[in-house]
């Protein structure tokens, strides 16, 4: 079910004017820099902000129409939201926390049943502690899961990973990446931080100054040059592949995408298994043939897109297709005016680094 949404709010910190469609399944991130408008839109989209104005709708379904004087209350919109920090009962059990998610649900048929939403988020050893004995990662998993059992039809997740340390990061996050499969619902998901964007984001909104600037797929957004996101310190590309191949007598797992292949450490994942790769545009360096006495290992054919120039003025960012996905490069002014680097012509992508998500 698409969401789609026209929507306006004036506060004294922000005037925000947006408006967008959200592909129906997997997670959509609202990305920009504090004070965007992140959190405001999404709590529009939650019917939490009365001066809200505008169009919301999730399929052929109306939550909000001012032409129509339609305006649902969060309680009569199918969605379940999850704050930065979990709002979870004190006095009650995480199983009696999660059964209060249960009686919330507004259909009569549970598509997400208990077993799954604890199994999913990995606390059955949980169930029978109370909040004040779980640790911050602890209590973001249990409210994400019972907002899962609420059987929402959206999901919305302000920033859940900001309150947690590195370790319960990385343990929601392992828990996060399954779920937008198994849901078959639109994830609006926001952040600041464009290390789980690259992880989880299908679907990107950028924003800046309470307006929609970039909206598309995760890795075209990211690789727009004209973008503030190519021109930071993290700037890089998110590319879908496949297991190929183990190795294991080198420690090695080959990748296959449309652009070729890659060798990386060894990948806990079975031959055939899709998963997400991010590339730095730090890690990729450019050559005019294909090394034979190189130690980097993943050497990609490459066309030349375009050149920009970069915050740093020493530098600057090079976009290149390989296959049918976009690579940045971050290289010396003085490596382009070497190579004599142009759009259009034909290199090799010299990928030094390669994350596995």
């Amino acid at each position: 079910m698409t969401l789609r949404f026209d929507l306006a709010l004036d506060l004294p910190q922000i005037h925000l004017r947006a408006a967008a469609t959200v592909p129906g399944s997997g997670v959509t991130a609202l990305f920009g820099a504090s004070g965007s408008g992140k959190t405001t839109l999404l709590r529009m989209l939650a019917g939490l902000e009365p001066g809200g104005r505008g169009q919301v709708s999730l399929g052929d379904t109306p939550w909000q129409d001012d032409t129509a004087g339609l305006k649902l209350p969060t309680h009569a919109r199918p969605l379940a939201y999850v704050f930065q920090e979990a709002s979870l009962f004190a006095h009650l059990s995480v199983r009696d926390n999660l059964a209060f998610g249960l009686k919330r649900a507004q259909v009569p048929t549970r598509a997400i049943a208990f077993d799954d939403a604890v199994n999913w988020l990995g606390i059955g050893h949980l169930l029978d502690r109370r909040p004040a004995h779980l640790s911050g990662g602890e209590r973001q998993r249990v409210a994400i899961a019972r907002a899962l059992l609420a059987q929402p039809r959206l999901l919305l997740m302000d920033e859940p990973l900001s309150a947690v340390d590195a370790a319960g990061r990385d343990a929601i996050l392992d828990a996060l990446e399954p779920l937008p499969e198994r849901l078959g619902i639109p994830v609006v998901y926001v952040s600041h931080s464009i290390e789980e964007v690259a992880r989880l984001a299908d679907h990107l909104l950028l924003l800046s100054g309470g307006r929609i600037v970039a909206n598309g797929p995760t890795n075209e957004i990211l690789t727009r040059c004209d973008l503030p996101l190519a021109h930071g310190a993290h700037a890089g590309a998110v590319v879908h592949a496949t297991v190929t191949e183990h190795l294991p007598n080198e420690q090695l797992t080959r990748l296959g995408f449309d652009g070729g292949q890659l060798l990386v450490s060894t990948v806990d994942r079975p031959s055939g298994a899709a998963v997400r790769i991010r590339i730095a545009a730090r890690d990729v360096a450019i050559a005019m043939s294909a090394p034979t006495d190189s130690s980097v290992i993943n050497q990609l054919h490459a066309e030349l897109i375009d050149i920009s120039d970069d915050p740093n003025p020493a530098h600057c960012l090079v976009r290149l297709r390989v296959g049918n996905a976009m690579l940045l490069a971050r290289i010396t002014q003085h490596s382009r005016r070497r190579l004599t680097l142009c759009p259009g012509m034909h290199v090799w992508a010299l990928v030094k680094g390669v994350a596995v998500r």
